[in-house]
């Protein structure tokens, strides 16, 4: 009874997330890759644009049918494709660059639509996992358990009630990929800070080509 009751808990507390922002994120980073070339992707540009269809739709079906828990793991299962298809992509950016088979243009715009959905992916991999993903955190108002927000330590009435959204991630995701470290939000679990170093190194990697190749061009 109690793990019913539980159950019944989360999939209440799922139905008011606000998954919007998430979904949105998902798509626009399977269409940056579908627009990469060929040639610097692994298997043809458009398979994550449709697996982030896939995955959005799978997992509203699941949530529906209350099945919250196979739910997380269609979205972890899907962000680890993703996270293999970018880091392959930027290997093949640097062979690119050092073997000189790719053209400056579409180097530069390949490496450009990779940053951007680095960030995307790991803003995801950061909601998904925080606090046990968005239905544990606005089921225990938790706020973070993976990061301390600066509105979690301030204090007072705000710290109670605060409870950090996708665009939060986004930050933090976005500052990490540029000064390759968080700014105003600290790393407290393992995982989070393993997770933020492999983001640095996708991050760092794109960026190396870009300037090395516009070193090059002057």
């Amino acid at each position: 009874m109690a793990a019913r009751a539980e159950s019944q808990r989360i999939v209440h507390a799922a139905a008011n997330v606000r998954r919007w922002p998430a979904a949105l994120a998902y798509l626009l980073l399977g269409a940056a890759y579908a627009l990469v070339s060929d040639r610097l992707t692994l298997g043809p540009p458009w398979w994550l644009l449709v697996l982030a269809v896939a995955a959005i739709v799978g997992a509203r079906v699941l949530r529906w049918r209350g099945l919250v828990q196979a739910t997380r793991w269609v979205v972890i299962g899907s962000l680890a494709a993703v996270t293999l298809a970018i880091t392959v992509s930027a290997g093949y950016l640097v062979d690119g660059l050092l073997n000189h088979t790719v053209e400056a243009g579409e180097l530069l715009r390949a490496g450009a639509l990779l940053w951007g959905a680095n960030v995307l992916t790991f803003a995801l991999w950061y909601w998904e996992m925080d606090a046990g993903g968005p239905n544990h955190r606005h089921l225990t108002h938790c706020g973070s358990t993976d990061f301390a927000f600066p509105q979690r330590v301030i204090g007072g009435e705000l710290e109670a009630t605060w409870v950090p959204e996708f665009i939060d991630y986004v930050f933090l995701a976005f500052n990490t990929s540029t000064a390759f470290s968080p700014t105003d939000t600290m790393v407290l679990a393992r995982r989070a800070k393993v997770m933020m170093m492999y983001q640095s190194i996708v991050s760092l990697t794109t960026v190396v080509v870009l300037v090395a190749r516009a070193i090059n061009a002057i």
